[in-house]
């Protein structure tokens, strides 16, 4: 690991950790399964990703932040032959993942319980070919916007790790978080943003299930946009 590793301490992404204490079926699947399904950063990097998973996939998607895991289960159970890294650090979250799992097993599904980037600086240059960031914590704020996942130097990340021709995924309610992501693409010299009309941005992605997060905002009046950048 980089000695210049950045740490929580410093890059506070994320809120709280925990929910209500797990119990029952969620507290069993996080002691047995989920300790196989963890990627290993204090292990040397892979010279590709792929390795992290049995059938050494072709095409590797990360998901940052996947919450309740809507988008990633329906994704990975609907592309098996593709490998699906999923980052989620608040630990309720990841229980209701990985008892789903539990219950309808996938192998093309890998994951990380901490911060994104420490997971982005540990794997290898040109290794990802999709990264999807969708409703992340907006940090309304403005003192809190350093903590927004979308940074110059987060776009540094995904432009190491992605291949070129790469999509990253981006899809909030938050019209400000919008603006700002568009701002940060639009002085970024590796990501142009892919949409030629509205409706590229106004309907959802292909195969979209749907999110809780989605449904709150739609629920609260807020109308969600989706946003496709290229690796150039």
């Amino acid at each position: 690991m980089a000695a210049d590793h950045p740490t929580r301490a410093t890059e506070a992404f994320y809120g709280r950790r925990r929910g209500k204490t797990l119990r029952g079926r969620q507290a069993e699947a996080m002691r047995c399964l989920l300790p196989d399904l963890l990627i290993d950063l204090e292990a040397p990097a892979p010279a590709s990703p792929a390795t992290l998973f049995p059938h050494t996939p072709e095409t590797i998607v990360l998901e940052i932040g996947f919450g309740g895991g809507e988008h990633l289960l329906s994704h990975a159970r609907r592309r098996p032959e593709v490998g699906f890294v999923g980052v989620e650090p608040f630990v309720n979250s990841m229980a209701k993942l990985v008892t789903a799992l539990d219950v309808h097993p996938a192998g093309n599904i890998r994951l990380y319980d901490d911060d994104a980037t420490q997971l982005l600086d540990w794997l290898p240059d040109a290794s990802i070919d999709q990264i999807d960031l969708l409703y992340p914590d907006p940090w309304p704020k403005p003192k809190h916007f350093k903590r927004r996942f979308v940074s110059d130097r987060n776009l540094d990340r995904f432009a190491r790790v992605m291949k070129p021709g790469g999509l990253f995924r981006f899809a909030s309610d938050i019209d400000s978080y919008v603006n700002w992501t568009l701002q940060h693409i639009d002085r970024h010299p590796d990501f142009a943003w892919t949409a030629r009309r509205a409706a590229d941005w106004r309907n959802p992605y292909p195969h979209w299930p749907g999110t809780r997060y989605e449904a709150k905002a739609l629920r609260e009046g807020r109308t969600p946009v989706y946003l496709t950048f290229a690796r150039s």
